[in-house]
């Protein structure tokens, strides 16, 4: 059911190219930001060039496989290629039930959620879980990564399985008839 679901979404080039620019987006954001930084600073000096700047960005890309352990790298590409399929489903659920959207909040919510969690997660080997230590550093609760068992990761996996979890109701809603079970 899955499979003829995703083949059947993604044979369309729209859809098929949807699916690569999000999940490319949201891969991007996890691997550049927390490089941020080094990014800023390249643009403020006039001696770098841009060309120079493009390939410096595309050289953080390799960070993937360097800063990042091997869970933390695999949960950070599932989570990025699980949203590009959600946003990609939920695009064609939307447009092929245009006049009759219903029950559509509970997959939205499931699929923020996961995103979400998943971000929260996102870390490489060197800082850790990034935007989730920043956050809760601001509420003085920094050593609560250190008492969970897998260091804050769990946050990316919970991300994974939430996000394969508002995938499945998006391929049933997709594969349900448009009428009631009476």
């Amino acid at each position: 059911m899955y499979l003829k679901t995703f083949k059947q979404v993604l044979a369309k080039s729209v859809y098929a190219g949807l699916f690569l620019a999000v999940s490319f987006f949201v891969l991007s954001i996890a691997i550049l930001l927390p490089h941020i930084g080094l990014l800023k600073t390249l643009w403020q000096y006039e001696s770098v060039s841009l060309l120079e700047i493009g390939l410096m960005t595309v050289n953080l890309y390799g960070s993937l496989g360097t800063n990042f352990s091997f869970l933390s790298a695999t949960y950070t590409i599932l989570i990025a290629v699980l949203f590009g399929l959600q946003v990609t489903l939920l695009t064609y659920y939307v447009r092929s039930i245009r006049s009759k959207i219903t029950n559509l909040t509970s997959v939205g919510a499931s699929s923020i959620g996961g995103l979400v969690s998943g971000f929260f997660g996102i870390g490489c080997a060197a800082c850790g879980t990034f935007l989730l230590s920043s956050i809760l550093v601001l509420f003085g609760a920094g050593g609560l990564l250190a008492w969970l068992p897998f260091g804050g990761e769990e946050f990316g996996l919970l991300g994974v399985g939430l996000l394969l979890y508002a995938n499945h109701i998006v391929v049933k809603k997709i594969n349900a008839p448009l009428v009631c079970a009476s």
